[in-house]
C-alpha cells in the first residue's frame, strides 16, 4: 500500500478535508498492520464520497479489537464469509457466524466489537449519514428503523440485525473482492453495487404490507436457515432427511426442493461445503494434519475427503495453499499424507446423508 502524507492545503492546492481523509486513511491502515495483506480498500472514499468498500482476509491465534476499525458516525454493512466476529452495545449483541450478513452503526465510538481466533474473510461497506440522506430521503417509513434514526442522528451507536447468506448473495461477496469488469469500468459497476445493497439490506416492509409471493419466500428463507444450523451444529452426525424435515416443519421432499431453490445447491452438497469449509479452517490452524482434519469433520474415508476438498476447494489437503502470516498468527499446517492424486473419475460420489 502507497505511504499516505497529510501535507499542507496551501501549499498543494488540496482542501483541508482531502488531507483530513489522507490522515484517516493512514489510521485505518495502521490499524490492520499487524495482519500483513489481511486489509483492502475496493472501491470509494468514506471521508471524499461518504462511501467505501473494503475486503478483509486474515487469520487470527488471539481475539482482535474489531472496533479500532469502526469509522465514527458511519453505517457499516457486513457480509461475513468465515470467521466469528461479535458487535455489542450497551443492551445487547449481534453475532456474525459464516456465512451472515448484518449493518451497524459505531456511533460516537458506542460500540465494542471483536473477531474471534480463526481464519477471517468478509467484506465492509461504510456509509456517511450524508451518503444515504442524498438517496433516500423520499423513502422515510420504509427503512430499517435503524437506518432511519443514523441518518437523522449518526452520532447514535445502534445495532441492527443478522441473517444468513444465500448463495447468490456469497456470489456477490466474491464479485466485489474481484469484479467480472474491465479496470475501467470497475467505478461504475462497484456504484451499482453499492446501490444494489442499500436496496436489498436497507429497507424493512412492515408486516401489515407483507404480499402473499414475500410471506413464501421469508418462511422458506426461515426453513432453510433452520436447516442450515442443524447442518452446522451436527458436521460429524448429519441428521436424515426426515430429521431435518421435522425440524423445518415440512416433508422431505418439500423440503428438498426449497433448500435447492434458495442456496443452489442440494441439502448433501451443501453439507460437503460446510465440512470441506471447516476442514479448511482446522487445516489453516496449523493444529490439524489433513488426516485430523477429516476425521474431526466426519471423514472415515481419506480419499472421500480428498475427493470432496479438491472439488470444493480447488486443491488437495495436502497442498491446501498457506497465507502470509505475521508474528502471532497461526503457522501453515503440517500434512502428513503424499500428495493426493485426482479420483474423481475413479470413485462416485457418495451422498453425505
Amino acid at each position: 500500500m502507497k505511504s499516505i502524507e497529510a501535507t499542507d492545503p496551501a501549499a498543494s492546492g488540496r482542501k483541508p478535508r482531502v488531507a483530513r481523509a489522507s490522515r484517516r486513511a493512514l489510521r485505518e491502515a495502521n490499524i490492520w498492520r499487524p495482519i500483513p495483506n489481511g486489509w483492502r480498500p475496493l472501491y470509494g472514499s468514506f471521508q471524499e464520497l461518504g462511501v467505501s468498500v473494503e475486503w478483509h482476509d486474515f487469520q487470527l491465534v488471539n481475539t482482535f479489537d474489531w472496533a479500532r476499525s469502526f469509522h465514527p458516525r458511519s453505517l457499516e454493512l457486513c457480509l461475513n464469509l468465515s470467521g466469528v466476529g461479535v458487535v455489542r452495545d450497551q443492551s445487547k449483541e449481534i453475532r456474525f457466524e459464516p456465512a451472515t450478513l448484518g449493518f451497524y452503526a459505531p456511533g460516537d465510538n458506542g460500540l465494542q466489537a471483536r473477531r474471534e481466533p480463526g481464519e477471517h474473510r468478509f467484506i465492509s461497506i461504510e456509509f456517511s449519514a450524508d451518503f444515504l440522506r442524498e438517496r433516500l430521503s423520499a423513502c422515510d417509513g420504509a427503512l430499517h428503523p435503524l437506518v432511519e434514526e443514523f441518518i437523522q442522528n449518526p452520532r447514535r451507536a445502534g445495532i441492527g440485525v443478522v441473517h444468513r447468506l444465500t448463495t447468490e448473495e456469497e456470489r456477490l461477496a466474491a464479485q466485489l473482492a474481484q469484479p467480472p469488469v474491465v479496470t475501467a469500468a470497475r467505478s461504475l459497476w462497484y456504484q451499482s453495487k453499492v446501490l444494489e445493497l442499500i436496496v436489498n439490506f436497507l429497507f424493512e416492509r412492515p408486516g401489515q404490507d407483507e404480499l402473499f409471493c414475500d410471506r413464501q419466500k421469508r418462511v422458506a428463507r426461515e426453513r432453510v436457515d433452520r436447516v442450515v444450523a442443524l447442518l452446522r451444529d451436527r458436521l460429524t452426525e448429519p441428521p436424515t432427511l426426515d430429521e431435518i424435515g421435522r425440524t423445518a416443519g415440512c416433508s422431505p421432499f418439500y423440503l428438498s426442493r426449497t433448500f435447492s431453490q434458495e442456496m443452489g445447491m442440494t441439502i448433501p452438497q451443501y453439507l460437503r461445503k460446510l465440512r470441506i469449509e471447516r476442514a479448511a479452517e482446522l487445516l489453516r490452524s496449523g493444529k490439524y494434519n489433513v488426516t485430523e482434519a477429516a476425521v474431526e469433520v466426519g471423514y472415515s474415508s481419506l480419499s472421500h475427503f480428498s475427493q470432496a476438498f479438491c472439488q470444493v476447494m480447488g486443491c488437495c489437503p495436502a497442498l491446501y495453499p498457506p497465507k502470509a502470516l505475521a508474528p502471532g498468527i497461526a503457522p501453515k499446517a503440517q500434512s502428513t499424507v503424499k500428495e493426493c492424486q485426482s479420483t474423481e473419475s475413479a470413485a462416485p460420489q457418495q451422498s453425505l446423508l
